[in-house]
């Protein structure tokens, strides 16, 4: 940094977020950002992105030793925190049987419309053993606003049956035995796991694998790859809230095709500051969810959501 330490003392009293503070002095940019938003469960995700600054993009070091990338990364993490508190799976569930569903459900769709169509899904199928009875062509109407609803029905069909016949009709608690289900991967049985179970997972769905690239973890395209390499990263303990806070931010700020780089609380920690709308005003613009001020995912949102309940299907 050029100023004096004096100097750098009051730029930073006069800084509301740890990223700008703990930016490392050789990392460009980060000591010229000012302030940025951070949320917390007393202030609004909307007004919060109000107050985010523009920094210059932050260059990570070519020869960035795996010291500094794991405190870079775990800063990140801290933010995330701090941005999300309430963080949490965006699927409605009410035990591991309709979580597993529901994720088996979230293949090529969003997690509002699995939402919208799991309440008439279950009131018909409550259990593995109704489910793996269900009539194919029954299911598929009921299941058809989810999209590949064929392919969908003989997942959830077979998951069912080997649910009712190898498993006591419940659901188990180890990988192994959850990627054996039809229709079940890697990526689906962590959010089981670590949501339904307690059991550390990370999930690496296309919104991880996204951010995580844009900010130099990895440059693993295979999922399982970057699970690893994340895992190398992090703690077990922060597997499961890791991964929701990452989902989350690329749902709401960190979107593929044109992120708001603009509104972004921890846009003096990103290396891809840029490749969105940089424009604070502009960018507030593509805030989603609840962020923006619109509905959620969930139509049963955690208490502490602090967003709107999502609509039923078919609501206006």
């Amino acid at each position: 940094m050029t100023s004096s330490k004096s100097g750098a003392r009051a730029k930073a009293a006069k800084t509301p977020t740890k990223a700008s503070a703990e930016a490392p002095a050789k990392t460009p940019g980060a000591a010229k950002a000012s302030k940025t938003a951070k949320v917390t469960k007393s202030t609004k995700p909307a007004k919060a992105a109000k107050a985010a600054k523009v920094p210059e993009a932050v260059k990570v070091p070519k020869g960035e030793s795996h010291l500094a990338l794991v405190r870079r990364a775990r800063r990140i993490n801290r933010e995330l925190a701090e941005v999300y508190p309430y963080a949490h799976p965006e699927l409605d569930f009410r035990n591991p049987f309709e979580l597993l569903v529901a994720t088996v459900l979230s293949a090529q769709t969003t997690d509002l419309r699995v939402n919208q169509t799991t309440p008439a899904l279950f009131a018909a199928y409550p259990t593995p053993e109704d489910m793996a009875a269900a009539v194919p062509e029954e299911m598929e109407e009921l299941i058809r606003p989810a999209g590949f609803f064929r392919a969908k029905t003989k997942s959830l069909l077979g998951l069912s049956a080997a649910l009712r016949d190898d498993f006591g009709g419940e659901v188990p608690g180890r990988l192994e035995d959850l990627v054996k289900l039809p229709g079940v991967g890697r990526k689906t049985a962590n959010v089981v796991l670590g949501n339904a179970f307690g059991v550390p997972g990370i999930t690496v769905d296309t919104h991880f694998g996204r951010l995580v690239r844009r900010w130099k973890w990895t440059d693993e395209e295979d999922p399982v790859k970057v699970e690893a390499v994340v895992a190398d990263i992090f703690p077990k303990s922060e597997w499961t809230m890791l991964s929701h806070r990452v989902i989350f931010h690329g749902r709401r700020i960190c979107h593929s095709r044109k992120p708001a780089c603009g509104a972004c609380p921890i846009a003096p920690l990103c290396p891809s500051y840029g490749e969105g709308e940089t424009d604070p005003e502009k960018a507030r613009k593509l805030l989603k969810y609840e962020m923006g001020g619109y509905p959620g995912q969930r139509l049963s949102p955690p208490p502490d959501f602090p967003g709107k309940p999502a609509p039923a299907l078919g609501a206006a």
